[in-house]
């Protein structure tokens, strides 16, 4: 969680050094960015050391019983290497959004290759956590109460239907891109947050 918080504050810290004309706030944000980026670089390899080192919750393919596997998040990366991919590209872009925003002079655009990353690494650990005969949502009170992606699944019907949606995402994706690019063509300046109808 608190991982999250400081990715959170990161991200934050990127987007205003992207789109706020103020060279004030530029500095600030640059100053603010390098103790919240120690913070969360601390904070995500101490998670993702406990993940890949922690026991996990296993199910056996043919009978369905859950069990607990030792470094099976490890395993899982290892047997899925696009997702371990995926994983470690997400990982080198939030880095290099950070570093280059930090450490080349001007640079600005760093929300952008942080954000890739951000999407990309949170979507490999979701698949870790549910793929390969994982149970995604486990119990810790009674183990074959978990849930998997096998025994948590609609009908066929309703998953008929989620496929036909998620056909969809990447129109919704490419939207989402669109909308955010035209809120963010032009720069947020200090007379514009003084002036005008609205209040920042």
């Amino acid at each position: 969680g608190l991982a999250v918080f400081f990715l959170a504050r990161v991200s934050a810290l990127l987007y205003f050094i992207n789109n706020i004309d103020d060279n004030d706030l530029y500095a600030t944000a640059k100053r603010r960015l390098v103790a919240n980026t120690l913070a969360f670089l601390v904070l995500f390899l101490a998670y993702v050391t406990f993940l890949l080192t922690t026991d996990g919750f296993a199910v056996n393919p043919e009978n369905k019983q859950v069990y607990m596997e030792s470094y099976k998040y490890l395993h899982n990366f290892l047997a899925m290497p696009a997702v371990l991919a995926a994983f470690l590209v997400g990982v080198v872009l939030v880095l290099a959004g950070i570093g280059l925003t930090l450490f080349r002079p001007n640079f600005k655009r760093g929300i952008w290759l942080h954000g890739t990353g951000v999407v990309l690494t949170v979507l490999a650990l979701l698949l870790v956590a549910g793929w390969n005969h994982t149970s995604w949502y486990p119990s810790t009170y009674d183990l074959q109460s978990s849930l998997t992606i096998e025994n948590a699944s609609s009908s066929e019907f309703t998953l008929r239907t989620m496929s036909y949606v998620s056909i969809l995402i990447p129109f919704v994706l490419a939207y989402i891109f669109y909308a955010w690019r035209a809120l963010d063509i032009r720069k947020i300046t200090k007379q514009e947050m003084e002036q005008g109808d609205h209040t920042y």
